[in-house]
């Protein structure tokens, strides 16, 4: 168990490490060859050119980057707070005691602080009730405000934002069958029956997944002809060659430009094929499409209704943004998501529950007494104080963090498979997994394995009926073990996050190999993201563990504080000057937010209602049943006050502004601004001639041509596929029919 010389060595060696990583920056972001790594941002907005003109950074920040800095103040107002009232309070009524002196529980100094020093029984575990109390309704106080703020400003964003295609766009899927038209004829006059008064165009989703490989292929060849061709210019003494086997270790040797070239060539043609396939076949076009209003009041009906009696047809949601979009998962059938869903549900079941075994390997690194006996050769080395403070200061939260650093790309990888079209709804399904996860086996994982291990001589000496005052007494005494992982993974790894040192090692490679011009050198940045479905869960983590041990060890508060603070300042120099905001969510996911910190709160009083039970605190357990009811309930308050705001798009903000849009710009063509906005991207690469095909509307008025309805009625306004004009009765029909 790490003692507090061993938090002393743990919070040195990461003191000095996040200051290494300060200082280290601190010095290469005035290196002008490094200034595309550290001011990658100015240079993507174009107000930067060159290390030489730095102007000021003006640039607007993004409402979703802002949510990050709002989310970062809101911790700090919860936590200060909390932490002050803590230490003057809670310490000294723990501290003040001397029941572990008198036990013979293992424990350090550190845990005379945590309310495993109040003798069972004893009157001031009232004490902890009531600042239980005062700390849930201020949590629930600030969550309150900051809901009210957010879902304010989200509104006014939306009001005050540029026009864009996704406020215009829904996507429809699962559109049924039909023997006599196909996908696009099917979608366009159900759209001019249903809503013809607002329905402007629309552009199918095509299966072009082979397509798009294909063109990521081409482009990695192309980097390797860029590379050979620079070598070659360089030194024309010798032309370079490659072998054609795997990554040019093995195969056949030949010249490496004319092969790359050849290799080249081929793939543009089965690529031009490729395309020429996609659109000419009827195969190719999924039951689904991008389709586009004439207002955002049309759009918000259409997105917030259902459209068919059948309520398994005609799906219609908000569409993402362009940039938003993840185009492999729209060529997946809706029909398969649910088993996808399922196939997933059960794998992260699997890898939740497993990974329980290197978390218990993790929790036996934070006991000496266990190493000692698997390796007892080594005794002489681990009780030497240096070796001893490192092994239980340090090296429990490094190992965590080194087994979790793959977890993100495997939870990513699921969602993708799920089927989830955009990238925001991947990162934050990936969150909640991650949260999910984490809560599981960091927290739950390291509590439970953790006291087994460090008691397990008093769980083999004493009866089943003191286990369980065996566990409520040695809970609070994990604090150490999440005290090192804050260190660690919160204030070393985003002192770490500044210094950007991978991407700085990618972009010098990359320059010294690769760039020849100025594009170059702009492929060559690699400015990140935000990162929400890493950063966000790992900070609630922290969150859930202020919250835990506020009233339990209030010691673990400043290592949170310490790390809020620097995620503060550290984050919000990388929203300004390096991430690139891949979209615009409008602070979508702060519902999210807010729900798990309202589980944070739940857990913390059903632990601290577990922990006075084992200590015999009967008069006062039951008054702590009233918290976690007021708390749900000011969820559920919270949920229908405030939530409509982040899923909905109230019908009087869309129409107000509609009415300023056509106001201020009377002849705006709206149709061109939409027509080709949701084109695939490798559509978008080729000729004029093939986008237009690939496009649902063409620039001119099509022909008209009557439906190929067997019922032999027309859709009731000119269209591509269906001109003529209906009377009454036969739209009414019509619309039966459909």
């Amino acid at each position: 168990m790490a003692t507090l010389k061993d938090i002393e060595v743990a919070a040195a060696i990461n003191i000095l490490t996040a200051f290494a990583f300060f200082v280290a920056f601190a010095i290469l972001r005035l290196q002008p060859i490094n200034d595309r790594v550290y001011f990658p941002k100015w240079y993507l907005k174009g107000l930067r050119s060159s290390p030489l003109n730095s102007g000021a950074f003006v640039g607007r920040v993004g409402f979703c980057c802002l949510l990050e800095d709002l989310l970062s103040r809101c911790r700090l107002k919860i936590f200060v707070p909390i932490t002050f009232l803590a230490f003057a309070i809670m310490v000294p009524v723990n501290w003040t005691n001397v029941t572990l002196e008198h036990s013979n529980l293992t424990y350090s100094d550190i845990d005379k602080l945590s309310i495993s020093n109040i003798p069972i029984g004893s009157h001031r575990f009232w004490t902890h009730l009531v600042m239980a109390y005062v700390f849930t309704f201020w949590t629930c106080y600030v969550l309150k405000k900051e809901y009210e703020i957010v879902a304010s400003m989200r509104l006014h964003f939306l009001a005050s934002e540029h026009r864009r295609p996704d406020q215009f766009t829904v996507i429809v899927r699962n559109v049924p069958p039909d023997p006599d038209e196909s996908v696009d004829e099917l979608v366009e006059h159900f759209f001019l029956v249903n809503h013809p008064e607002h329905y402007l165009t629309y552009q199918v989703v095509y299966n072009a997944n082979r397509l798009s490989n294909l063109v990521k292929e081409k482009k990695k060849l192309q980097n390797w002809l860029d590379f050979y061709q620079l070598k070659y210019s360089r030194n024309q003494s010798m032309r370079p060659s490659s072998k054609t086997g795997f990554l040019g270790l093995c195969g056949e040797r030949v010249d490496a430009i004319d092969f790359y070239t050849s290799k080249i060539e081929n793939l543009s043609e089965e690529i031009a094929s490729e395309r020429e396939k996609i659109i000419s076949s009827p195969k190719s076009i999924m039951p689904a499409a991008f389709v586009s209003f004439k207002t955002r009041w049309g759009a918000a009906v259409c997105a917030q209704t259902q459209q068919s009696r059948n309520p398994t047809i005609w799906l219609t949601e908000w569409a993402p943004e362009p940039r938003d979009v993840y185009w492999d998962n729209l060529a997946n059938p809706y029909v398969s998501l649910t088993i996808r869903k399922l196939i997933v549900a059960v794998a992260f079941f699997f890898l939740t529950f497993f990974f329980m075994i290197p978390i218990a390997f993790v929790q036996s690194l934070a006991n000496i007494e266990g190493i000692e006996k698997a390796v007892p050769f080594l005794k002489p080395i681990i009780e030497t104080k240096v070796i001893k403070s490192f092994i239980q200061g340090f090296l429990p939260g490094i190992a965590l963090k080194i087994f979790l650093i793959f977890l993100p790309a495997i939870l990513m990888l699921m969602s993708k498979f799920e089927g989830f079209i955009s990238i925001s709804a991947l990162e934050r399904i990936s969150a909640t997994r991650y949260y999910i996860f984490q809560f599981i086996n960091v927290f739950l994982g390291s509590i439970i394995t953790g006291t087994a291990f460090q008691q397990l001589d008093n769980f083999i000496h004493q009866s089943a009926n003191d286990i369980p005052k065996t566990i409520g007494v040695s809970i609070p005494m994990k604090a150490t073990f999440f005290i090192t992982y804050i260190m660690v993974d919160g204030w070393a790894g985003v002192a770490g996050e500044i210094l950007r040192l991978k991407p700085l090692i990618i972009y010098h490679l990359k320059n010294f190999l690769l760039v020849k011009t100025e594009k170059d050198r702009e492929e060559a940045m690699d400015p990140g993201t935000l990162g929400f479905n890493t950063g966000e869960p790992q900070i609630q983590l922290y969150f859930l563990l202020g919250l835990v041990y506020a009233v339990v060890t209030p010691i673990l508060l400043p290592f949170i504080i310490v790390f809020f603070g620097l995620a503060y300042v550290v984050y919000r120099h990388q929203i300004i000057n390096v991430y690139n905001q891949e979209y615009e969510s409008a602070a979508a996911f702060w519902p999210d937010v807010h729900g798990r910190i309202i589980v944070a709160l739940v857990v913390s009083q059903l632990l601290l209602m577990g922990l006075l039970s084992t200590k015999e605190a009967a008069q006062s357990t039951p008054l702590l049943l009233a918290l976690p009811v007021l708390t749900i309930w000011f969820h559920i308050f919270c949920k229908g006050r405030y939530e409509p705001a982040f899923v909905r798009y109230p019908l009087q903000e869309a129409m107000m502004k509609d009415t300023l849009e056509r106001a201020r710009e009377p002849n705006l063509n709206m149709k061109g601004f939409l027509q080709n906005a949701y084109m695939h991207p490798v559509f978008k690469e080729g000729d004029d001639s093939e986008s237009d095909v690939a496009s649902g509307d063409g620039n001119q008025e099509p022909e008209l041509v009557p439906t190929k309805r067997q019922s032999r009625r027309n859709t009731p306004l000119p269209s591509k596929h269906s001109g003529s004009v209906s009377s009454l009765p036969e739209v009414q029909e019509h619309a039966q029919l459909l």
